[in-house]
């Protein structure tokens, strides 16, 4: 089965000259449709910077990014924020919402991005609110809403798109405990129920338990492809 996400020997220096910082060294990985992985590591590992090229934010320095099935790696910068609309799906730390839109208006300024407008956005943003336990919600602006709630309107805005990959940077850093392990758990239904590739960055040892797969990530190469829940699928 052709992966979600695949990256073959992706390298990535910031910087040039005497001052150049390699941030990556040669990562390859593989990430399949109903599967969770967890990318973990030190500040500074590089886990970042890879969530970043496999979502097509940044460019490798070298190397190739195919997304289902398609190279993605040279496309032009006017090319990808289509690749990003169809295929992948952001849930950030900060949950990135729009402050003066109410829930159900985050969720839809993503669907209209998709050309879903009207009463058709008006419903489907429901919808997915719903799924995510918030259609109560849908009228209230992010100041009112917990930080799990953001984090919830975060995730309902990312399937919008119905992106088949889910990245997340942190998803549970803002959260405390049970929250963060509500939304954790929330991403692997959507993987294993939905079929989307879930790939989440993190340092928090609490959600371990709820990824397929653990990929340790130092000093810019993967490290460690065995882990306790078997053989971390790495290429």
């Amino acid at each position: 089965m052709e992966p979600a996400i695949s990256v073959r020997g992706v390298t990535k220096t910031f910087a040039e000259g005497s001052g150049a910082v390699p941030a990556l060294r040669g990562v390859d990985l593989d990430v399949h449709t109903g599967e969770v992985v967890l990318l973990m590591g030190p500040s500074g590992s590089g886990k970042t910077t890879l969530l970043s090229i496999m979502g097509c934010i940044l460019r490798p320095t070298s190397g190739t990014v195919r997304i289902g099935g398609r190279d993605v790696t040279h496309l032009s910068e006017k090319q990808l924020p289509a690749v990003r609309l169809e295929h992948v799906g952001f849930v950030f730390q900060a949950f990135n919402l729009f402050s003066t839109l109410t829930a159900r208006e985050n969720v839809e300024l993503m669907l209209d991005l998709h050309g879903v407008r009207g009463e058709s956005a008006r419903q489907r943003a429901g919808e997915l609110l719903e799924q995510v336990g918030l259609l109560d919600k849908s009228e209230t602006f992010p100041a009112n809403l917990s930080g799990g709630q953001k984090q919830r309107v975060a995730i309902a805005r990312a399937l919008a798109g119905r992106a088949n990959l889910l990245l997340a940077d942190e998803p549970t850093a803002a959260l405390d405990s049970a929250t963060g392990r509500s939304v954790i758990g929330m991403m692997r239904a959507l993987a294993h129920e939905q079929r989307r590739a879930v790939v989440i960055v993190t340092h928090d040892p609490r959600v371990l338990e709820f990824g397929d797969r653990i990929v340790h990530i130092e000093d810019g190469l993967i490290r460690d492809p065995n882990d306790s829940k078997g053989a971390a699928r790495a290429s």
